[in-house]
């Protein structure tokens, strides 16, 4: 994985998970939802880069 899409990866995965326990916090159900699909969208993206590696070798 480049270490610069990992790095993208590793930061929406935390933005995402923020987002969500801060709309769990004070109980904004939108804010949680945001947070749950953006750290989704970081796994996806690190899922991505996994499998472009695998075939590069």
């Amino acid at each position: 994985m480049s270490t610069n899409e990992q790095g993208r990866a590793k930061a929406e995965q935390a933005k995402g998970k923020v987002k969500e326990t801060a709309g769990r916090a004070v109980g904004i159900e939108r804010l949680t939802a945001e947070g749950r699909a953006e750290a989704a969208k970081g796994d996806a993206r690190q899922a991505k880069e996994k499998i472009k590696n695998m075939f590069k070798r």
